[in-house]
């Protein structure tokens, strides 16, 4: 085997070989880290869907007839999300974009904005 060729080989297997030991020294924390910050991410860009009548984090403008979303009781936005969803609340546009979300999407709706400040 000629020279090049056999630090070409070398190098390669070292660079597999440091890959290798790096996967294995890796924090299993850093994966969830990196998932966490995706679902905070996908929970902050579902709640930007909100941002056009309910304001920025759920904070409508003062003196607004739209319902400030931040600051709710979990269980209350749940509640009124599938009352627009099933008919049962009348409203202007919200029983057709609340059929939009799913059960878990309204879910972390709900818990997104009761963890927001008023």
């Amino acid at each position: 085997m000629p020279f090049q060729a056999f630090l070409k080989r070398f190098s390669s297997l070292a660079m597999f070989a440091s890959l290798a030991v790096l996967s294995l020294v890796t924090p299993p924390t850093a994966h969830a880290q990196s998932v966490a910050g995706q679902d905070a991410l996908y929970l902050k860009s579902l709640a930007a869907t909100c941002a056009n009548c309910h304001g920025t984090n759920g904070k409508a403008a003062e003196g607004s007839s739209i319902t400030s979303l931040a600051g709710l009781d979990k269980n209350y936005f749940v509640t009124q999300m599938t009352s627009f969803k099933s008919g049962s609340r009348p409203a202007t546009v919200m029983h057709q974009l609340s059929k939009g979300y799913s059960d878990a999407q309204i879910d972390a709706l709900a818990r997104y904005f009761s963890t927001q400040k008023k």
